[in-house]
């Protein structure tokens, strides 16, 4: 199995989106289409990028909707005119391959208060989150959006946080996942057993292959780690399969989680 990216080059810089910290842009790309760019340049470099990726298509294959992904190569002529001094630096750190998240025009925060989920959506995303360590789904933020009457998936790069240390993954994956407290919808993942069973079929050890391998070589060249490339890609592999094999250590802490809130 592999993982078919469309790479795209950056035409046009349009605006920077500074709901995120890291800066994201409206940017148009070679295909005549509207992507928000992951810059490389920004404060967590590719690392964010990684995650970013990693975490999409973790939940594209587990189900979810997911805007498309694609590789963005942005030239040194884009910051040489743009007048905001923050963006003009932005942009000439992110010379290079970048990440483009298809822009979903006309979509709407979701509110968990006011957009309905089912159980087991809610346990299914509850899992997801938590087999991610994505510490960034909170009611405060929930990264989800409401477009075309369905429920989209955003904004994944806070996922697999062990990879700023990068020490001890092995403890890493085994991970209860502590942050799940304070996951958006943890109060409606009312079915998360019946939610293991269904991520256990939907993501398999082949499908963890097949997103790992397609992580660009040049991101983790830049990741600012001591370890080669190779190895961090097999540090990426194993985690997630790892995590993945003892799911039920972040399951119960979820359940556990729920029942303190309730």
């Amino acid at each position: 199995m592999k993982l078919d990216i469309r790479h795209e080059q950056t035409t046009l810089y349009m605006q920077p989106l500074r709901e995120g910290g890291s800066l994201p842009g409206l940017v148009e790309a070679s295909d005549g289409f509207r992507y928000v760019a992951k810059f490389r340049g920004a404060g967590h470099g590719t690392k964010a990028l990684i995650a970013e990726f990693i975490g999409s298509e973790i939940a594209r294959a587990a189900g979810f909707r997911v805007p498309e992904l694609i590789f963005l190569d942005l030239s040194e002529d884009f910051g040489r005119t743009e007048p905001d001094e923050e963006v003009q630096d932005l942009l000439k750190g992110s010379e290079g391959l970048n990440l483009g998240v298809h822009f979903l025009s006309g979509a709407m925060t979701w509110d968990v208060l006011a957009n309905r989920m089912d159980e087991m959506t809610a346990s299914r995303l509850v899992w997801l989150d938590a087999f991610l360590t994505n510490i960034d789904r909170t009611a405060r933020n929930t990264n989800m959006l409401y477009w075309n009457r369905e429920l989209w998936l955003i904004d994944q790069g806070a996922s697999l946080y062990f990879h700023h240390s990068w020490s001890d993954w092995q403890k890493a994956a085994l991970s209860p996942f502590p942050y799940v407290k304070d996951h958006a919808v943890i109060r409606h993942a009312t079915k998360l057993d019946e939610a293991d069973e269904d991520m256990h079929r939907r993501i398999t050890p082949e499908i963890i292959d097949a997103v790992v391998d397609a992580i660009p070589m040049d991101w983790l060249e830049a990741s600012g780690t001591d370890t080669t490339a190779n190895e961090q890609r097999e540090v990426y592999r194993n985690f997630l399969k790892t995590r993945l094999s003892n799911s039920q250590i972040f399951v119960r802490h979820a359940i556990e989680s729920r029942q303190k809130l309730i």
